[in-house]
């Protein structure tokens, strides 16, 4: 049997390949690699360019498919995985962003999600591989990223009709299970959810990942990464940190952290608060900065390696990474300031119940006494009242078969 392989074998065994990364999350800080989109806009790459041979006569416009690049120009995310995996990273993003159904279809290439997302996989993989064999004291993995989707299935996108819903939660658990299945076949170590900015969206991705496990018996680490929006501090759909963290914390995630929107210095507060609440790693992938009036990103890979660094001293930070804007560069000198830092410990808490809407909601035993939903307060429900009065308590909040006349007022 060859080295390629014997690694090869070694690091797709998921058991290990789990029990590696937690091994090496406990010795240091982890460098996830920088912006996949922004690197390949430098290409300045045009619709035939995108198009290739394979999609020339396709249909419609094909620009801006940055995903397509693995098919059509595949040199290209060759070069740019290189790029930062010698600058440093442990940890490499496949190319799979927008290969989901939902997304593809913009350019009716919703035929593509399996194939995208295998050879998104294989490609990362066997440069991963190589770098690996080349240093075996700092194996390199594979994240097989699970974007968002270009829509939500928490708020309308027409304001005359907040009801509107443009997906529903069955239709982004059909689409991630097929992302989820091309991204494991191709050889992907850890499963990444990231940029979520809708809650509602990543738990059915979430529950696609648990389902497949399920039935091929099997798992993989995951990895959840979300978005705050603004100086808010809150995602899109309104949630804060913690009752995002509260929502997606049955995934049981090896990390949990924030990326894209804002620069480092804007998610300080938030990332703090999320490394003081959660009993996983903690990861941040940001901006280069916010973009200015050209769409381009201004902080420098010094003055962004000077922040993460403050956050590493004050034992935030597990994976540190960049999100749009950051280059080869940004990841050499992160990796620079923060390679003598300690990782951040993982805390221990007593369980509790943690729930969450827009804020959380974390029941303790220090608390009082907690009333729990307005149907069931008899002073708000006569019906409700009625059943408690005739000791009818399997009728409340339960269906009943017939319904009188008298109950349809106190509905």
């Amino acid at each position: 049997m060859n080295g390629y392989a014997f690694v090869l074998i070694k690091m797709t065994d998921t058991q290990n390949s789990q029990n590696h990364l937690e091994a090496l999350l406990k010795q240091r800080i982890l460098l996830l690699d920088g912006a996949m989109g922004t690197m390949i806009q430098s290409y300045k790459l045009g619709e035939q360019d995108f198009r290739g041979e394979r999609f020339a006569e396709h249909a419609c416009d094909l620009k801006g498919n940055n995903d397509l690049i693995t098919i059509t120009q595949p040199h290209i995310i060759r070069e740019i995985h290189t790029a930062f995996l010698e600058a440093g990273a442990d940890i490499i993003e496949t190319n799979t962003f927008n290969s989901t159904g939902v997304a593809l279809a913009d350019y009716q290439l919703e035929q593509l999600v399996y194939e995208l997302n295998k050879e998104g996989a294989e490609l990362a993989k066997q440069l991963a591989v190589e770098f690996s064999e080349k240093t075996p004291e700092k194996p390199r993995f594979v994240a097989g990223v699970l974007g968002p989707t270009n829509r939500t299935a928490s708020i309308s996108p027409d304001v005359n009709n907040p009801g509107f819903r443009n997906i529903n939660y069955q239709e982004l658990v059909d689409t991630y299970s097929e992302a989820i299945r091309g991204l494991v076949d191709g050889g992907a170590d850890i499963l990444l959810v990231e940029t979520v900015f809708d809650t509602l969206n990543a738990k059915a991705c979430l529950f696609a990942i648990a389902q497949y496990f399920d039935t091929q018996s099997m798992s993989l680490p995951i990895m959840i990464s979300g978005t705050i929006t603004d100086a808010s501090g809150r995602t899109l759909t309104g949630q804060t940190t913690e009752a995002f963290w509260n929502s997606i914390r049955h995934a049981q995630p090896i990390a949990i952290g924030l990326n894209c929107a804002l620069g480092a210095k804007q998610l300080r507060q938030y990332i703090e608060e999320l490394s003081t609440i959660a009993d996983t790693y903690i990861s941040i992938h940001p901006n280069a900065g916010l973009p200015n009036e050209f769409g381009e990103y201004d902080e420098t890979p010094e003055y962004m390696a000077e922040i993460l660094k403050d956050f590493a001293d004050n034992g935030f930070l597990n994976i540190v990474g960049g999100c749009c804007g950051t280059t080869p560069e940004h990841l050499r000198s992160i990796c620079e300031a923060v390679s003598k830092c300690p990782p951040r410990k993982l805390p221990s808490f007593k369980p509790c119940c943690k729930l969450s809407g827009l804020e959380p909601l974390n029941i303790t035993s220090e608390g009082n006494f907690l009333n729990v939903g307005e149907r069931t307060n008899v002073a708000g429900s006569p019906r409700f009242l009625r059943l408690v009065k005739e000791g009818k308590l399997e009728l409340v909040g339960g269906k009943t078969t017939t319904k009188s006349k008298s109950d349809t007022p106190e509905e």
